[in-house]
């Protein structure tokens, strides 16, 4: 399906599903000649890796990405570039009692009416693990803005449910201050707050919502497909 691909000049196709063997992505359009290894990417799927605090997933997966193509001697090769995450921690029968109910708020039942046939087993293709195979190429494409363009990237949570944080200043804003709590809301009040929240809904079984900012710093004028 064309949601699997994203980009012309710098093309992305992620595959696999929540609970099969791996996860990844084929990058296409990267140039040759960046430097890139495993640790340029782990330290962006690090920030995402489910497990990491009691407010993310309690899945145990070490989202360790393997470079399959594309790379010879930490250089890449402007070809196709193939990443691969292994799922480690998938239980597909805890997902049992799923194969007949439709979850609210879930693809489950979109994907039944769309295909026919749906990957009852921790959500297939529509579960949050494949964010990882995005995260990824994102790494890669952030790396090459960066050491080619000295483009920053930086995003944040600005709210949960109804509480917000201050905004804070776009031109100043930095991966150490975002980093400074566990829900990466740069406003440390705010935050205590969000994470209170989030811990008394799941207490409920119960989730919320949010809103990101983001802001991208040196970029040129007129970039953009």
């Amino acid at each position: 399906m064309a949601g699997n691909i994203r980009g012309r000049l710098f093309r992305i196709t992620t595959w696999g599903e929540s609970h099969g063997d791996s996860i990844g992505v084929v990058i296409d359009g990267c140039p040759a000649g960046l430097s890139l290894t495993d640790s340029d990417i782990q330290q962006e799927l690090r920030r995402r890796r489910p497990g990491q605090s009691e407010l993310s997933s309690p899945r145990g997966e070490q989202d360790r990405v393997q470079i399959m193509s594309g790379v010879k001697d930490d250089k890449t090769l402007g070809t196709p570039i193939a990443l691969r995450i292994a799922n480690e921690d998938a239980n597909s029968t805890d997902y049992d009692e799923l194969k007949e109910l439709y979850r609210p708020s879930h693809a489950d039942y979109s994907y039944q009416k769309k295909y026919q046939f749906r990957d009852w087993r921790g959500g297939g293709r529509a579960s949050a693990r494949e964010t990882a195979a995005r995260v990824a190429a994102g790494a890669v494409a952030k790396k090459w803005l960066s050491d080619n363009y000295q483009v920053e990237l930086h995003g944040w949570v600005e709210s949960v449910g109804e509480i917000s944080g201050e905004k804070p200043d776009i031109s100043t804003i930095n991966r150490e201050l975002i980093e400074s709590n566990a829900v990466r809301c740069p406003d440390s009040e705010a935050a205590s707050k969000m994470a209170a929240l989030i811990t008394k809904l799941r207490s409920k079984g119960d989730t919320v919502g949010g809103v990101v900012g983001f802001v991208g710093r040196g970029i040129p004028p007129g970039w953009g497909e």
